[in-house]
């Protein structure tokens, strides 16, 4: 295989099909001198690409695609393979190995160098490590800790009392506010806020009264955390992100939540005040999940479902409000024969 680091695109890819067999340890289905040149989804797929199939869904679009090759999960069918045109790849999971294939290719992140630009305003009780990065426009506050090689991209701004972790990245106008711990090696994309105040009111005899937030917010270490998400600082102590979590773009974290570990939350997911995600949890696109619910570890719950309740570890969630994924889809056959049943009983009426 090609040296792919440093393209600008998937292009860069250049490898017969042999080479990547070998390199992702797949059981090789079809010719092994075949040439890939590039990354396509499997709709789109033209010769001389290579694709992948995560599911039967996929599987049934092999017969129609273009591709030359696909990475294919173990234990799927693909029906109407030719093995001696065609190949696959079989690997234990597509996925990660298109993650794997896609690091390879993937150009190298730009550093920029180390030190202070001109234009960024530091406090002088800040402490910033000589090996981080303070980029153009940027602020830091008194007594915060910026660690070795932090980098904070155009526009980053670090409130007063806050640390940084080593090797942690804030991309461009991202906000950490005060009295908020950001750990190591995380990545903060574009937007992102994080330690603004909880929601927190209540109605009085003069009308809506707002409750002061004074604690903060606790990031773990290897987290990832999406354009324009927030992270509310807590009302008191600590809203928490555990170690190795990936959030989405777009996503609220109230205040007083506590986020287990590994844990990966998809774009325009809400969680009320005080949820409690245990490690591992899975939640799809768009959940909202209620103030004061606790999610079990190794949980899941479907894309776009509402969450009343405490959810058992191990457990897979769907629908509004949620119910585990058998119930669910029990209601939706339910619903699809609700128009046949109504139209009997109409025909029964006197």
């Amino acid at each position: 295989m090609t040296e792919t680091r440093g393209e600008t695109s998937p292009g860069g890819l250049r490898a017969s099909t042999g080479q990547l067999a070998a390199l992702l340890d797949a059981e090789l289905i079809g010719p092994a001198d075949l040439t890939v040149h590039t990354f396509e989804p499997i709709e789109q797929a033209t010769a001389g690409a290579l694709t992948f199939i995560r599911s039967a869904m996929y599987a049934a679009g092999w017969a129609r695609s273009g591709a030359s090759a696909a990475l294919v999960s173990r234990g799927i069918e693909v029906p109407g393979h030719d093995a001696t045109r065609r190949a696959l790849l079989v690997v234990p999971n597509a996925d990660v190995a298109v993650a794997r294939l896609l690091e390879r290719m993937a150009p190298e992140r730009e550093h920029p160098p180390v030190g202070v630009h001109p234009s960024a305003a530091v406090h002088p009780s800040a402490r910033v490590s000589a090996l981080a990065c303070v980029g153009p426009g940027c602020v830091v506050g008194a007594e915060s800790e910026i660690a070795e090689g932090a980098v904070l991209e155009a526009g980053a701004c670090v409130g007063a009392r806050c640390v940084i972790g080593a090797g942690t990245r804030l991309g461009p106008r991202v906000t950490v506010l005060d009295r908020c711990v950001v750990g190591a090696r995380c990545v903060l994309a574009p937007g992102v806020v994080i330690g603004a105040d909880g929601f927190g009111f209540v109605r009085g005899p003069a009308g809506i009264v707002k409750v002061p937030q004074v604690g903060g917010v606790r990031i773990g270490d290897d987290v990832e955390i999406g354009a324009n998400s927030c992270v509310d600082r807590a009302k008191t102590g600590e809203t928490t992100i555990g170690d190795g979590t990936k959030i989405d773009n777009l996503v609220q974290i109230a205040h007083n939540c506590r986020v287990g570990k590994r844990c990966i939350i998809c774009g325009q997911c809400g969680l009320a005040g005080s949820v409690v995600l245990e490690d591992d949890v899975t939640l799809g696109g768009g959940v909202q999940i209620m103030d004061g619910v606790r999610v079990g570890a190794g949980a899941s719950v479907g894309a776009r479902s509402g969450v009343h309740r405490d959810v058992p570890a191990g457990a897979s969630y769907l629908g509004a409000p949620a119910v585990p994924v058998r119930e669910a889809a029990a209601q939706m056959a339910a619903i699809k024969r609700l128009p046949d049943l109504i139209k009997r009983l109409r025909e029964r009426e006197p």
